[in-house]
């Protein structure tokens, strides 16, 4: 346990960054199982439109690596073409 002030403090924030980042990162997860159990082709474009944004946000923050993030967005794009064709 740490027994410096400012320790304490970076203690406390990065857990706040971490459930910030698990928050994210489970969202995400969710929201692909509910792209690919859409029905219609509409919802399925919204869904995407909702979570490329939320992959963007999520990378933008920090919670992903921008790696993973465009590996997500490729995948949302294969699975919308896969819907369509």
């Amino acid at each position: 346990m740490a027994n410096i002030k400012q320790q304490k403090k970076r203690i406390l924030r990065s857990e706040k960054q971490r459930v910030s980042n698990l928050r994210y990162r489970s969202t995400i997860k969710t929201l692909f199982k509910g792209l690919e159990a859409a029905t219609a082709d509409d919802e399925a474009l919204t869904r995407a439109r909702d979570l490329e944004k939320l992959i963007d946000k999520a990378a933008a923050k920090g919670a992903i690596h921008a790696n993973n993030a465009a590996r997500k967005k490729s995948r949302v794009a294969r699975i919308i073409t896969a819907r369509q064709g």
